[in-house]
């Protein structure tokens, strides 16, 4: 039986310690193939790269898998990997593991969450897989066997086309995890500002600062799960329609 054919990108660059723990983990599950940006992306969201050229080469990193650094963001890393890259379709895209969280409101901002939606685009399963440990050294190693059944069960179990998962771990031991929530995305905002400083030339520059405010304390909020310990998982999609809206709007916008 062929095994499985897994794309596994990211934003935090081809040699963070996420993905290369990522990719470990899939090489035991099945045929891997890696395409990530050749610097960090994070926060880069769904940009793609249209007014200079992108570039791509293989590198040679530990495992058995095949290696592409490439020169643009995570969601060019997947337009390249499907259409240069891969010899077929992938069975399913795996982006990560982020450094720090990708719950709530972050999945706007993510280029880890952003390349697994662009997969969805192309109606291939994906999953983002972030961890909420900023560290270079963090231990990913914990939440190994979580992430690899999340794969396994998502690719014996098909997902409808253009849903994705939204998979945030907390910085526990294995022994502390307490298991695995399905949840929504939390009602949750940055309240941001900007720091301003002055350089030696006397010109202003800023630095974007702020705080996390969640305002959900609901039971199936992706941050009441990891505030407690569990993994969540959010099925997101791509479709940004508000449907409940649609009816109301057709009648405001009667010109007849």
């Amino acid at each position: 039986m062929e095994r499985p054919l897994i794309l596994v990108t990211n934003d935090d660059g081809i040699t963070a310690p996420g993905i290369r723990n990522l990719v470990s983990f899939m090489n035991e599950i099945g045929e891997v193939v890696v395409v990530a940006p050749n610097s960090p992306q994070s926060g880069k969201g769904h940009a793609i790269t249209i007014n200079s050229t992108l570039s791509y080469e293989e590198v040679h990193l530990e495992g058995p898998q095949k290696d592409f650094s490439c020169s643009g963001t995570p969601v060019d890393c997947v337009k390249m990997a499907l259409d240069k890259i891969l010899p077929r379709r992938p069975d399913i895209v795996v982006s990560g593991i982020n450094h720090g969280a990708n719950s709530s409101i972050n999945v706007i901002y993510s280029g880890t969450m952003s390349a697994a939606v662009e997969a969805g685009v192309e109606n291939l399963p994906a999953i983002g897989f972030s961890l909420l440990d900023f560290s270079w050294e963090a231990d990913f190693t914990q939440a190994k066997e979580y992430i690899q059944n999340i794969v396994k069960r998502t690719l014996e179990n098909p997902m409808p086309k253009g849903v994705v998962l939204n998979v945030n771990i907390p910085k526990l031991s294995k022994e502390e995890i307490k298991g695995v929530k399905v949840c929504k995305q939390a009602h949750a905002k940055w309240e941001e500002s900007f720091d301003e400083r002055v350089n030696p030339h006397g010109k202003k520059y800023y630095w974007l600062t702020g705080y996390f405010n969640n305002m959900d304390e609901s039971e199936d909020a992706d941050e009441t799960a990891l505030a407690n310990g569990y993994i969540s998982i959010v099925p997101v999609k791509f479709d940004l329609t508000a449907y409940e809206y649609m009816n109301t709007l057709s009648e405001v916008m009667k010109f007849d």
